[in-house]
């Protein structure tokens, strides 16, 4: 009893008595039962888990901040990865512009980024074709200036009230003959710059001339209006004027 414990030699003991009560049982029997196995057998680990449960540490799912808007392709840019985003997307050049300008794209990389994409419209089409025929020789600023001009000249109340109207205006620019645009190659590189540079004028997403910038003219000709005008600033071959 002292040996085995108070609950192992209570069970052994009662399995002995039991060997001993049968009838059947033959003193071969009760010497072939194996009390070390019994033991064993009902012996209890007290530190053990029940069967059927388990104990799981409490976790909370990560989720990372982050910054990240959504293209006009409709494609999502992120400034580093997260497990969850939840965010509306919206698509908007002006937004993806200045989103790409604060990572350090300069205007050449941001105007053959927005080079491509679904047709302009008829009036940005109208701007485009004059960045093309007017400007395509300039810098990638001076082809901003110039659609810069052509939207400040529609909203100032002076000229006609549309894009292609300020364009089509006659005496206005010089490409256009009778109110129709002379023959573009829209498959050029020239062209895809001036489409994305006339987004960009469009959605104001990189800075330019200043509203009240109406006129402008090349440096190789001094037509006599500009002296009644303020010289605004010169970008490249061209020169810009305000009232």
């Amino acid at each position: 009893m002292k040996l085995l414990g108070g609950r192992a030699a209570s069970a052994v003991m009662g399995l002995f008595m039991l060997a001993l009560g049968s009838s059947g049982a033959s003193a071969q029997n009760v010497g072939s039962l194996n009390v070390p196995a019994a033991v064993r057998a009902l012996d209890v680990d007290t530190a053990a888990r029940p069967l059927g449960t388990a104990v799981h540490a409490a976790t909370a799912p990560v989720v990372a901040a982050t910054t990240a808007i959504a293209t006009v392709t409709g494609s999502v840019l992120q400034v580093r990865p997260a497990t969850s985003v939840t965010l509306p997307l919206v698509p908007s050049v002006a937004t993806e512009a200045a989103w790409l300008r604060s990572a350090g794209w300069p205007l050449y990389a941001l105007a053959e980024r927005f080079g491509v994409g679904a047709p302009l419209d008829e009036q940005a089409n109208c701007i485009a074709t004059a960045v093309y025929h007017e400007a395509r020789g300039e810098s990638l600023e001076g082809q901003l200036a110039v659609a810069k001009v052509i939207m400040n000249r529609a909203a100032s109340g002076q000229y006609p009230t549309t894009w292609c109207g300020v364009v089509k205006q006659p005496w206005q620019f010089s490409f256009v003959r009778h109110g129709r645009f002379p023959y573009t190659d829209t498959n050029c590189d020239e062209w895809r710059k001036a489409v994305g540079i006339t987004r960009l004028a469009i959605a104001n997403a990189v800075p330019s001339l200043p509203d009240d910038v109406l006129w402008y003219h090349a440096t190789y000709v001094a037509p006599s209006w500009g002296k009644r005008l303020t010289f605004a600033q010169k970008i490249g071959t061209h020169i810009f004027y305000r009232a």
